[in-house]
Formats: structure tokens, C-alpha cells, sequence
């Protein structure tokens, strides 16, 4: 790793008469803390809280600011390093940045990505010789600028679960902190259809909205498991009941659906009465290991599978299995992350608790244990970067409403949760696929249609 003497650099000051240039400003100090993980140039400039600047200075590059407000940004960050002290940081307002904040994360991680490319070839040999340094310059800093002590309290949106990972109440209090949030907020970013998951853009027309390209993914999912009049398909994670109800008016299915969100079946229920569909659509305040009444001719699993966790993912499978009539076709739809199990610290801390992702063929292996034939794999990355920017011009422009209704600290969390999701979609560090998986009968005939039909 590049180390950087203690000197201020003239890329990193704010010009010969700037604050930064003052004895004992901030901005310089954090900079010189920084700079090495990044190969020893600062990609964005940093603004601290006594007014003081530094970052690069020759206008070649749009680098966005990264305002430090105060000391307790610092305090969380010796408490926890990295991703989840920065977004507890943000979200209660201590960090902000000024500018485009995708681009600016995406200079961040392009800046580390570099840096780290640039020393793997000597890690091995420097490693113990430059972590040192580092960790005791770390140290020298956040004592003189008065960084050291007990850390603020985690933020209010912070998740805060009890109980054994993947218990029944456990599972339910982790899916109600997210999706009991509030109907009216999911209302104000999703499309009319409230399909909270990744849509299926067939099209580059100007006039072709997030709307169609969430109906166009319905469709295929229909297509896929062969749905048909009179049908008995189950839902497993039915959300706002988007795929439920689809299937049911426009394919003649018989549909249960299950959530154990509360505040999800009544948004359903609702749509139920008003749609007349009483008699083809039942939803269920249920958990999926819970549902008794197999067999089913089709089941889909729409990004739920997440939620599962590894040890129970497994029982998941089996239950699919389980409830699939032999020749029904299953289709799960989720997302993969390649570089480290889980949902990452941010997720984990304040979306999705207790989410976990893998590779999708570690995914494709767990679902052929347990007895279903994997008959495709759609990848669909690019399609969820698309999905996440509409999600969220729809969310910035209804900016104003979404703090009326959950506050300016939540409003944070998702504003960070839609930029840093369409990044780890755009540059691969997620993605999500459609498993299409049949339970063969006795006789191994799987009813597939030799030539796809979709």
C-alpha cells in the first residue's frame, strides 16, 4: 500500500489562502488519514466540520464532497470501520455528500479497487509493514481531534432482532421491520402493480415505464411455469401481491399466497375485494414452513429466498419439493452476491436483517438436493439496475412526502439503500436470477415443453 508522508500534498489543500491551511484544521488531517487506502490520491474532497477543506484541487475531475459534521461520525467509525460505521454515519446526518452521490460511490470503490489491485502483488511481504503505521496514525488522529470515547448510540432505524437466527418470531420481526414500514411509502416508489422486486425491460421506447417492464416480468413468470385456467399455484413471499394477482386475473389461476407481514395481506385483501376475486385468490398470514395443504401445480418464490438464511435454506427447498405435484414447475427468483455470503453490514443493519445471499450455483445446487431438476437459469443483473433507477426518481422526486411519512432518517436509509443497490448491480457485485426447476415424476418426465415457450 502507498504511504503518504506527513506533509500536506497541493492536491489536497484547498488553495494558498483556503482553511486548510490553517494550524490544526480538520479537513487535512482526515484527508492524510485516508488517502492511503486509496493508492495516495483522495478521490473526493472532504469538508469537516470546523469549515476546513482538502481533496483534489485541479478541476479535472467532478469529485463529490464528503461534509463531516461533527466528532460522533468519527466515534462510530473507530467503533465499527468501514461500511456499517459510515452508513450509521450518514444516516443520522453527521456525513452527507455534496453532489451525485453515486458517483461519488462509484469513485470510491473504482479509488479502493485500484489502490488494492496496485499492492496485491506485494501484500504478503508489506502487509504487517503498513498496517501498523496506518492503524497508529488512525489512533494519533481521532485522539487529537477529540474522536475518542464511547460511540453514539446506534441509530433509531438501526434493526434491533432478539432470539436464535431463523426462528419463527425471529423470521417474522426481521420481514416486519422492513416491509411493515408502511404501505403509503412503498405506494409512493414502486409502480401502480407494487412489485417490490426485479422487472424485465423488453423494451427501449421513451414511453416504456417501470410499470411494463414489472408486467412484462409477470408475464414471463406465468410463461415460465406454464400457468393454466383452473391452475393451483402458491405464492411463497407474496408481498403486495403483484405476481398473486396477476396470475390470477389474467392466467385463471387458483392462488394462495404467504406473508408474514401484516401490514402486506391487508394492502392484498384490499385489492382482493376490490378486484372480485374472492374465489380465486387467498392470502395468508403464514409462514412458508407452515403451509399444509399440498400439492400444488405451480409455487413461485419471488426474491424471498433471501430471507431464508443458509442453515434453513435447505427446509426451504424440501418444502417446494414437498408441495410441488410431481410434473409442477417451481420458479425462484434471487439475487446472488459473489463476494462475500449474507447481505453485507449496511443491509443486514438496517433493511433486510438476517438476509443471506450466495453465489446462484451454490443456490442451483441446494435446489437440485432437494429433488428438483433445474431446467434454467436467467440471469437478470442489468434488468435490476434499470428497476433500481426508476425506483429511485420516483423516490427523490417524492422526496418531501417520503419524510412526512417515516422521517428524515429512514428517508436517508433508503436513499443510500437505492444508490448503493443499482452500483452493486451495475458493477457485478450483485445479481439476481430466475431458477426455473420442475419435480420429475416417478418416471423421471419432467412435462417440459421441448422448446421453450417463452
Amino acid at each position: 500500500m502507498t504511504m503518504t508522508d506527513d506533509r500536506p500534498d497541493a492536491t489536497l489543500a484547498a488553495g494558498p489562502a483556503g482553511p486548510a491551511q490553517r494550524p490544526g484544521a480538520v479537513a487535512p488531517r482526515l484527508a492524510d488519514l485516508v488517502t492511503p487506502l486509496f493508492g495516495g490520491r483522495l478521490p473526493i474532497r472532504i469538508r469537516a466540520w470546523d469549515g476546513t477543506t482538502a481533496g483534489p484541487t485541479d478541476g479535472t475531475v467532478e469529485a463529490p464532497t464528503i461534509v463531516v459534521r461533527d466528532r460522533d461520525a468519527l466515534r462510530r467509525l473507530v467503533r465499527h470501520p468501514g461500511e456499517l460505521g459510515l452508513a450509521q454515519a450518514y444516516v443520522t446526518g453527521e456525513i452527507d455528500v455534496e453532489g451525485d452521490l453515486r458517483g461519488g460511490l462509484r469513485r470510491v470503490w473504482s479509488s479502493a479497487r485500484t489502490a488494492a489491485a496496485s499492492t496485491a502483488g506485494d501484500r504478503a511481504v508489506n502487509h504487517a509493514r503498513t498496517r501498523l503505521p496506518v492503524i497508529a496514525r488512525a489512533v494519533r488522529t481521532a485522539y487529537g481531534l477529540g474522536a475518542v470515547g464511547l460511540p453514539p448510540e446506534p441509530p433509531v432505524s438501526q434493526a434491533r432482532l432478539r432470539g436464535r437466527l431463523h426462528t419463527k418470531v425471529r423470521d417474522r420481526s426481521a420481514i416486519e421491520h422492513h416491509y411493515n414500514l408502511s404501505n403509503d411509502f412503498y405506494a409512493l416508489i414502486l409502480d401502480p402493480q407494487m412489485a417490490y422486486s426485479c422487472g424485465y425491460w423488453t423494451s427501449d421506447e421513451p414511453g416504456y415505464t417501470v410499470e411494463d417492464a414489472q408486467r412484462d416480468k409477470l408475464d414471463l413468470v406465468c410463461r415460465k411455469l406454464g400457468i393454466e385456467p383452473g391452475g393451483r399455484h402458491l405464492d411463497i413471499g407474496c408481498g403486495w401481491g403483484s405476481l398473486s394477482l396477476h396470475a390470477a386475473e389474467h392466467y385463471g389461476a387458483h392462488v394462495v399466497g404467504v406473508t408474514i407481514s401484516s401490514e402486506q395481506k391487508a394492502f392484498i385483501d384490499n385489492r382482493i375485494r376490490e378486484r372480485g376475486l374472492g374465489d380465486q385468490v387467498e392470502i395468508r398470514l403464514q409462514d412458508y414452513r407452515e403451509v399444509p395443504d399440498g400439492p400444488f401445480d405451480t409455487i413461485s418464490s419471488i426474491e424471498m429466498g433471501e430471507h431464508v438464511g443458509a442453515s434453513n435454506y435447505p427446509v426451504f427447498t424440501a418444502q417446494i419439493h414437498d408441495l410441488l405435484r410431481p410434473g409442477g414447475r417451481a420458479l425462484v427468483q434471487q439475487m446472488s452476491r459473489t463476494s462475500r455470503p449474507g447481505g453485507g453490514p449496511f443491509i443486514e443493519a438496517f433493511i433486510a436483517p438476517d438476509m443471506h445471499m450466495r453465489p446462484v450455483g451454490e443456490t442451483v445446487a441446494l435446489i437440485e438436493a432437494a429433488g428438483l431438476e433445474v431446467r434454467d437459469v436467467h440471469a437478470l443483473r442489468e434488468h435490476y439496475v434499470r428497476t433500481v433507477d426508476a425506483w429511485y426518481a420516483t423516490f427523490e422526486a417524492n422526496w418531501d412526502r417520503v419524510v412526512e411519512l417515516v422521517g428524515e432518517e429512514v428517508a436517508r436509509v433508503w436513499r443510500l439503500y437505492l444508490v448503493g443497490g443499482a452500483l452493486a448491480f451495475e458493477e457485478g457485485r450483485m445479481g439476481v436470477d430466475q431458477i426455473l426447476a420442475v419435480r420429475p415424476t416417478a418416471a423421471g418426465r419432467s412435462g417440459m415443453p421441448p422448446v421453450r415457450a417463452w
